[in-house]
């Protein structure tokens, strides 16, 4: 479980593509220290397992169906990632429940700079636009924010404030580009308790 709130912009420094995965290496000079073998890593909202370990940076094994269901089909060497450890119950849970389980991608149809914030347009698929609510959660790229509008054309608008744009890679999207979407938790619970109903 993951809260959204990166941890690092990290930098893949390579990818080996295999028949059936890849292997990313990602540079996270300052994570790195805090990264054991097995633990999972968040990595554009993507949970991936950490499978080694160097001095300046980890790899994880990225399955071919994951590439072609998320935003890391379109990652490649020098493209810098968002990155977050997962959750410690002990710790404040700033952002919201964020699984790390992608949900779709959406494509980046605007960015509309303000006088501090950056108005950042999206168009998700249809099938996810019923969990999306006027000031509700989403996490795009792993980036827990919140949706300032959805329209009927399932064009979502979020704004950027200047420390979401320093910290995280979203600022670089550019139109036509895909981000990873997850849509909050608890509405989906919400759709599966309300369609099946009490059975008992």
């Amino acid at each position: 479980m993951f809260t959204g709130l990166i941890s690092e912009l990290g930098t893949v420094s390579a990818i080996t593509k295999g028949e059936s995965s890849a292997i990313f290496t990602i540079n996270a000079p300052l994570l790195i220290n805090e990264i054991k073998l097995g633990d999972s890593v968040a990595v554009n909202g993507v949970c991936l397992t950490a499978t080694s370990i160097t001095e300046r940076s980890f790899t994880a094994d990225v399955m071919v169906q994951t590439l072609s269901l998320t935003s890391l089909s379109q990652v490649s060497v020098g493209s810098a990632v968002n990155l977050e450890l997962a959750a410690q119950l002990n710790a404040r849970m700033g952002g919201h429940m964020v699984s790390g389980h992608i949900d779709g991608v959406a494509t980046v149809v605007g960015l509309t700079q303000g006088d501090k914030w950056l108005q950042f347009d999206i168009k998700v698929p249809e099938n996810l636009s019923k969990y999306i609510v006027n000031q509700g959660s989403i996490a795009l790229d792993g980036v827990s924010l919140t949706v300032g509008e959805i329209n009927e054309a399932n064009l979502v608008t979020v704004w950027l404030i200047p420390e979401t744009l320093t910290r995280t890679n979203l600022a670089a999207k550019k139109p036509g580009e895909l981000v990873n979407v997850e849509v909050d938790l608890i509405a989906k619970y919400v759709e599966r308790l309300i369609t099946k109903g009490d059975k008992s």
